[in-house]
């Protein structure tokens, strides 16, 4: 995960026409808005000198897009900016942008108000002159107005910038294609090209075979090095002990086959195993647990977005996890949809410590799997999928309540 490591850049408007004397103010003003918001959000967020002209405007645009630690900016207008002066800058800009109509002070001090102040606090003036040039300019942003220290304000804050993660890490995302999608399936197929033209997702294929001998290959010591992981996070419950160290051996060949090529999300398929004894199900489980997207029966956008979308919760409570909609419960007045999978469930999911358990699989034509097996949590939840509608990709996204 790297969430962490990322950063949001500051970057507050104003200009010369009230004196140079406020520069100092605004931009200790600015430092101390990051400070706050920093300790609370997942990034840190840095002030930068505040801005004044068209070129430094555009510099500092064109500094962020250089950056890779850079996943977003954030403008503000402390004072009256004229806002033909970020045409430039803003034409230039790569990344995700927020604009923030907020102020520094909370209250007007009505007994002592004077034109000192109304010329360095001029917030409400300024963010609707940037307001209308972003708004003109037709610009994809999101805005956020309120009190810089209000927990909804700064609740609005946080989503935007888990979502700037989200599209920093989808140009990152490496689809490992373990074989091809499930025969004459249709919505796990789609156009590899035109995700990475607008996604940044790289998808690539490699046969069963080259796995199988990355699996071959893996030595007695490394699996007991990873099954003592799984006694680390997992209650062993089963006593088909061989069952569970061919999951280790699967799960080590497929790690270290992603690591070596710098992939971050992998798809497996049950109607292409060839000499593969079991279908990936503790492997696949424990890979999504530390970060890796997944997805079943070749579905590499699924995989893509488990990714991504999981880059954006960590440190949420809850759990991102690949699932399938399965069957109807339709008693009148409960009416619910059962999620499931035939074995390859993130445990981020669990309410419980997962124990490892080996059923028989009635699919794939392969050995009974070992696989985790818990309660999940309960909770407010969404359902989110992405399928190729042909000339477009369409995103749908339900909110649901996770009950047990």
């Amino acid at each position: 995960m790297s969430i962490k490591d990322y950063e949001f850049w500051f970057v507050v408007g104003t200009q010369f026409l009230y004196g140079e004397d406020i520069f100092e103010t605004i931009n200790s003003h600015a430092q101390e808005m990051c400070a706050e918001w920093s300790s609370k959000m997942p990034c840190r967020i840095i002030a930068k000198p505040c801005v004044k002209t068209s070129k430094e405007i555009l510099d500092i645009f064109r500094a962020a897009n250089a950056d890779d630690k850079c996943a977003g900016v954030i403008t503000w207008m402390h004072t009256f900016s004229p806002s033909k002066a970020w045409i430039a800058g803003f034409n230039a800009l790569q990344k995700p942008y927020l604009h923030v109509n907020t102020q520094y002070n909370r209250d007007i001090p009505w007994q002592d108000i004077d034109m000192d102040f109304m010329n360095l606090n001029q917030s409400a003036h300024g963010d609707r002159e940037h307001g209308f040039i972003a708004a003109r300019m037709r610009l994809k942003r999101k805005v956020a107005a309120g009190y810089w220290k209000d927990e909804d304000f700064q609740k609005k804050m946080e989503t935007w910038i888990r979502a700037a993660v989200g599209a920093a890490e989808s140009k990152k995302v490496h689809v490992l294609r373990i074989s091809d999608n499930m025969r004459n399936v249709a919505v796990t197929d789609g156009d590899k090209v035109e995700a990475q033209i607008k996604l940044g997702w790289q998808v690539d294929h490699y046969g069963v075979g080259d796995i199988i001998k990355e699996v071959n290959a893996v030595t007695d010591e490394e699996i007991d090095a990873q099954m003592a992981e799984y006694e680390k996070n997992y209650i062993m419950d089963t006593d088909n002990i061989d069952a569970v160290r061919y999951q280790a051996r699967e799960e080590v060949a497929i790690k270290k086959f992603m690591d070596r090529y710098d992939f971050n999300a992998f798809h497996t398929n049950f109607e292409d195993l060839q000499e593969l004894r079991q279908l990936p199900g503790l492997a696949a489980q424990d890979l999504m647990r530390q970060g890796y997207g997944f997805g079943a029966e070749g579905d590499w956008k699924v995989a893509a977005m488990l990714r991504v979308m999981t880059s954006m919760a960590e440190g949420l409570e809850g759990g991102t996890v690949f699932m399938e909609d399965y069957t109807y419960h339709f008693e009148p007045g409960n009416e619910m949809l059962l999620g499931s999978h035939m074995l390859e469930v993130s445990p981020q999911c669990a309410a419980e410590t997962p124990k490892i358990q080996v059923h028989p699989l009635g699919i794939g034509d392969r050995e009974d799997p070992a696989r985790l097996v818990f309660k999940a949590k309960t909770g407010k939840g969404i359902v989110v999928t992405l399928v190729d509608m042909g000339d477009r990709l369409r995103m749908i996204c339900n909110d649901v309540e996770c009950m047990e």
